[in-house]
């Protein structure tokens, strides 16, 4: 049953820590069944291959077909979608396009050699993975904006293959997906998704080759399914539903707070959005407003659901309790709706992206801006960061002695492994010095 207004908590109540942890983990669900079912697919697909997968993409993607020739999406298709889109579409891809490979080709990575105090060449160096699997949802809704997202950093990166895979059908509507396909330069195209597409990825079968890592956001069977296969392959991480979290002073525009806070409510039913403010007017008139706005969205019911069932509300005595609870809570996105909010920036260790002021919405990072809007979620912005250039690159380092600094080192070095009782490895040094 839908509740009539969002959770409401104040920093002075009683339990309050109990209260908060109650109402940030409302959104776990038990996954047993999903698991199970996913474990089930996995292994299908892993001792089944292009038999197993084309029967599951007949009936879960609901695409009909006879052999997997038919999913791949061609080229040429992928440039003539982007060129039929309207003028003012077309630029804004463009855009985005740009933003993101200048944010991410700033992160790149250079590696390092030198020889120490004893002549020993020390090193390390970067190299891109070879082949990376990219998953856009493509069901009940589509996000041409985290295909640019997911792939353009692999290939700022100089990721060779990228593979784009996405359970879409052909038609006008998904025209804008396969244009951003076109525009982030993927590779290969598969029509295919769900749990099934990521053991393909996973394992390879006859037809589709195996990738070495797996990054792009999915539903419950997706996510499953990657932290299943993790291991085998990379992935970026088993992301949750997603969440804002917005921090406010009495400087803060109502309206403006209200519908940002609307914006992430109405990805979908689990979503989470929190404001955080010292100002009991300011949240009252907040919530009021949200109220007003609710009714006109399009995707009203999924933004009340959220809202009502997700949302909270909590009141401080001053910024600096906020700032503790941001820390605890290491929301993916934050935004500071308050005077001089770079003050802040300093003392904000977890979260997964800050937008700093009035004047940036979270939204503008979710298409524009250029960092990534693939970040972390639940809380793990406490050990985890966004996708970024780095995540498609390996790093490997490299070592060179000759006679004399071995013999230098590898007298300690045999008293260690002689302490580890690993004679093979103490006499492997010994013998080149001895």
């Amino acid at each position: 049953m839908l509740k009539k207004q969002a959770n409401i908590l104040h920093v002075n109540d009683n339990e309050f820590n109990v209260k908060l942890k109650k109402v940030l983990m409302s959104r776990e669900n038990d996954n047993l069944k999903i698991s199970k079912s996913v474990s089930k697919i996995i292994n299908q697909i892993k001792n089944e291959g292009d038999k197993s997968l084309i029967k599951m993409i007949n009936k879960f993607d609901d695409i009909v077909f006879d052999n997997l020739e038919s999913i791949k999406v061609e080229h040429k298709l992928l440039k003539s979608s982007f060129q039929n889109l309207p003028k003012d579409l077309k630029n804004s891809l463009i855009t985005a396009s740009n933003r993101i490979k200048s944010f991410h080709e700033k992160q790149m990575l250079e590696g390092f050699e030198y020889n120490d105090d004893i002549g020993v060449v020390l090193g390390l160096k970067y190299d891109p993975i070879e082949r990376v699997g990219f998953y856009a949802p493509g069901g009940k809704a589509l996000y041409p904006s985290s295909v640019l997202m997911n792939v353009i950093p692999a290939l700022v990166a100089g990721v060779k293959q990228r593979v784009l895979i996405s359970p879409i059908n052909i038609n006008k509507e998904t025209e804008i997906l396969l244009a951003a396909a076109y525009v982030s330069e993927v590779n290969e195209f598969y029509r295919m998704g769900g749990a099934h597409s990521i053991a393909a990825l996973s394992f390879g079968t006859e037809t589709i080759k195996k990738v070495d890592k797996i990054v792009g956001p999915g539903n419950a069977y997706v996510a499953e399914a990657k932290r299943q296969v993790f291991g085998k392959v990379g992935i970026d991480s088993v992301a949750g539903p997603s969440e804002v979290l917005i921090l406010c002073d009495k400087s803060a525009n109502i309206e403006w707070v209200a519908i940002d806070l609307l914006s992430q409510a109405e990805h979908d039913e689990n979503a989470q959005a929190i404001l955080i403010t010292n100002d009991l007017n300011l949240a009252n008139n907040v919530s009021k407003e949200i109220e007003k706005i609710l009714p006109t969205l399009k995707r009203k019911n999924i933004a009340s659901k959220s809202w009502f069932n997700n949302g909270l509300i909590i009141i401080v005595n001053e910024i600096s309790q906020a700032i503790k609870l941001i820390n605890t809570i290491a929301p993916e996105h934050l935004e500071l709706c308050v005077d001089n909010p770079k003050f802040y920036l300093k003392d904000i260790k977890n979260a997964g992206a800050i937008f700093l002021g009035h004047y940036s919405p979270e939204a503008i990072g979710d298409y524009i801006a250029g960092p990534n809007h693939v970040l972390p979620t639940s809380g793990t912005a406490k050990f985890s960061s966004g996708l970024g250039t780095i995540d498609f690159l390996t790093r490997t380092t490299f070592v060179q002695c000759d006679k004399k600094n071995l013999n230098t080192l590898g007298k300690q070095a045999s008293f260690l492994a002689d302490a580890e009782g690993l004679q093979a490895h103490k006499k492997s040094i010994e013998i080149r010095y001895k």
